[in-house]
């Protein structure tokens, strides 16, 4: 797949997940999914999306950039929302946090297989 291709499913894949589309998440993710080294399905993968979703229900997934080659995508995506209770363990409480996740995919006949992630902890302990 060309490089500018993949940009293009990827930012329907954002859009997908800013739409809450689950029924079309699989026109994405691929069935065999892993998640930083874990296979969690498509389903997993869905049911890990939802959960966000309840957790922050003001989620926006925003690109800030994005490199692509013909099979991977790296991205840097910036979110400013509201988590309810603790998010990745700490207090947060329903106050506004702003943080960024560095997120790599490999893709394979145009769906994701493979995702790794680092959200920026860091940026969410200094807000609180």
């Amino acid at each position: 797949m060309m490089s500018s291709d993949l940009r293009d499913v990827y930012q329907g894949y954002i859009a997908c997940l800013n739409q809450q589309d689950w029924p079309a998440l699989g026109q994405f993710v691929d069935e065999n999914v892993t998640y930083n080294d874990q296979r969690v399905g498509l389903t997993g993968y869905r049911e890990m999306l939802e959960r966000d979703y309840r957790q922050i229900p003001d989620l926006h997934f925003n690109i800030r950039f994005l490199i692509a080659d013909p099979e991977h995508i790296a991205a840097r995506l910036d979110f400013d929302c509201t988590p309810i209770g603790d998010f990745m363990g700490l207090p947060v409480n329903g106050r506004k946090v702003q943080f960024s996740e560095n997120v790599f995919y490999r893709f394979k006949e145009g769906k994701i297989v493979e995702v790794w992630s680092v959200i920026d902890k860091a940026a969410v302990e200094v807000q609180l």
